[in-house]
């Protein structure tokens, strides 16, 4: 099931689309009918620069660097193709050129988009687009990834027969919150505007003057502020549209890209992050047509200020007296271990959480049945939000369905029910995995009363304060993993950065916590548990980790697991959530930052 529903599918056509015999540079090949030139080229390993042309976007036609050579079949006198020696019609070829993003092919056309008259114009195209073009290579921002630089190497001509003042524009225009515009950069392909107008349904953008002093700008009394702004910066094929937070902050080149997941909401959209050095600088969307195409939210964008702040555990921590002092792993887990001694399955609570991956909740659901099972109070913290139409789902945690698979999630029912236990001295120990269980409703006084509190997170908070045990978790680009969107879609989680100072990997830690409380140590790598869960639950059944890929793999939801039932009621329903409904509105947003925000872990 794919969230977005693009106006425009140029790339993409029904399987039972008719193919149909077209010749492409000398060569016949079968592509389906309503192809444009630009897509069957690409099909037969052919590649036609293109600035305006987007597949998901309406065609205008703008900047007429895809023109090519195109022809037709001979046809005899009795209106018959004449059929050459090869048995295939002969092309008469036409003496002017055409677009190949408007040229929609038909049955016996070709196409030559490597002749001289194809090189030629591009030549041209690109000498008119460099014309008044700015020599600011050095400083822009979307140098190392700019179709002007890599086009006018491959396409242009070695100098510039241009000896005139080139025309000035507007520079370092603030359009909206996170968007910079620099319109002497601005080759007026226009795909920002028809983003906004076609996906967004924010009609905002638009051109003014004409001729060589045409300027790319915001409507009168608008801004361009919706939730989706920052994709005109990766569509923009040049440095006019630059985001603020990545602005100036790192060169591409220097980039380590790894294909991720986004753990912003239930969507799970898949991403690239770019890293060096440990830090990530920067998130841009990975295009699978079954989940976001080539989309994503801005504030799933901007979710990586949080795990790279001051506040960051970068260590273990153990209370000692009145004090918390750092700790190595080795001596905490025979300590917790020391803690639980004799302490009976309804003595014990976990507070888990819906971020956290399939391999992890798999480990965390062993140790609790090893403990007694659902006489373990058990839950999650839910976060109900609001679905915008498009991608931003209303489950604003990424795995709820892994949590319904494993039996941990009953909608924080539980988590009033372990409070009460507390308080009343029947619960003595509770086990915090990335949740706050002062931000989840258990008041500090109520948590002074455990003998035993571990919190498992990447920031202290509230919790973290009053725990026994702190243990240095991983945020999710620092970690391998699989998830299941709302769709039912697992997908996997890449490492992207090391943990910092001697924080440790959720699933080891988990692990080593594993053999200290049931004594089972048959388990070690993520794909050794991914494994061991496909050999308990049917969902998984004939996957294994690496057999996710890149692009996920759609679960049969026919081999979900029966809800799980409490005292005669239905607490845990374990479909997978339905939130998204087809786009209708604007994808306004109101209030999100103009940098990193910091999102409350």
């Amino acid at each position: 099931m794919a969230f977005v529903k693009n106006a425009f599918q140029h790339d993409i056509l029904p399987a039972d689309t008719p193919l149909i015999n077209v010749q492409i540079d000398g060569e016949w090949v079968q592509v389906p009918k309503g192809l444009n030139a630009i897509e069957a080229a690409s099909r037969a390993g052919k590649f036609v620069p293109h600035y305006c042309y987007h597949p998901k976007l309406s065609i205008v036609g703008n900047c007429r660097m895809c023109l090519l050579e195109i022809g037709m079949p001979k046809m005899s006198p009795d209106r018959k193709p004449i059929i050459g020696e090869d048995g295939k019609p002969e092309i008469g070829w036409i003496p002017r050129p055409a677009i190949g993003c408007a040229t929609q092919l038909a049955d016996g056309m070709g196409i030559r988009t490597d002749s001289k008259l194809a090189k030629d114009c591009r030549e041209g195209v690109m000498e008119f687009l460099l014309i008044n073009h700015p020599l600011d290579c050095p400083i822009c921002d979307q140098a190392g990834e700019c179709k002007l630089q890599e086009y006018s190497v491959e396409y242009g001509q070695s100098e510039s027969r241009f000896v005139e003042q080139k025309v000035h524009k507007p520079k370092k225009v603030d359009i909206g919150e996170r968007i910079v515009l620099d319109d002497e950069r601005c080759i007026m392909c226009s795909r920002c505007i028809r983003f906004a107008r076609e996906f967004c349904k924010d009609d905002v953008l638009g051109f003014t003057q004409r001729g060589g002093f045409t300027t790319l700008a915001v409507h009168h009394d608008k801004r361009f502020d919706n939730n989706y702004s920052l994709n005109t910066v990766d569509i923009c094929p040049v440095g006019a549209l630059t985001s603020k937070d990545f602005r100036f902050k790192m060169r591409v080149w220097f980039l380590r890209e790894t294909p991720s997941v986004c753990t912003g909401c239930a969507t799970g959209c898949n991403v690239t992050v770019g890293a060096r050095e440990q830090t990530v600088y920067r998130l841009t969307p990975r295009e699978n047509e079954d989940v976001n195409s080539l989309w994503m939210c801005d504030q799933g964008r901007l979710n990586i200020g949080y795990f790279q702040g001051p506040d960051r555990l970068t260590e273990p921590l153990v209370r000692v007296g009145g004090s918390q002092v750092g700790a190595v792993w080795s001596n905490i887990y025979p300590q917790i271990q020391h803690k639980m001694l004799g302490l009976k399955g309804e003595q014990v609570a976990i507070l888990a959480s819906a971020r956290a991956t399939n391999e992890e909740l798999f480990v965390i659901a062993d140790v609790r049945r090893s403990l007694g099972g659902d006489t373990v109070l058990a839950d999650i913290v839910p976060r109900p939000g609001k679905s915008d139409g498009v991608l931003q789902n209303a489950d604003r945690n990424p795995n709820s369905a892994g949590t319904r698979i494993f039996g941990l999630n009953y909608k924080g029912q539980n988590i009033a029910k372990i409070k009460e236990a507390i308080d009343a001295g029947k619960i003595k120990a509770l086990f915090c995995f990335h949740e706050d269980a002062v931000e989840a409703g258990i008041p500090a006084e109520t948590l002074q009363k455990l003998d035993l509190l571990v919190l498992q997170h990447i920031v202290p908070g509230p919790t973290g304060a009053l725990a026994h045990f702190v243990l240095a978790g991983a945020a999710w680009t620092e970690k391998r993993g699989s998830m299941i969107n709302a769709a039912g879609r697992l997908q996997r989680l890449n490492k992207a950065t090391a943990c910092p100072g001697s924080a440790r990997e959720d699933l080891e830690i988990l692990l080593n916590l594993r053999t200290a409380l049931t004594g089972g140590n048959s388990l070690h790598k993520v794909e050794e548990v991914f494994k061991a869960a496909a050999s308990q639950y049917p969902i998984f059944e004939g996957l294994t980790f690496s057999r996710i890929t890149d692009l996920g793999v759609q679960l049969d939801r026919s081999k979900l697991p029966r809800p799980q039932v409490v005292k005669g009621s239905v607490v845990a329903e374990p479909d997978f959530a339905e939130e998204f409904a087809p786009r209708e509105m604007p994808v306004k947003s109101e209030g999100l930052p103009a940098t990193t925000p910091r999102i409350s872990a």
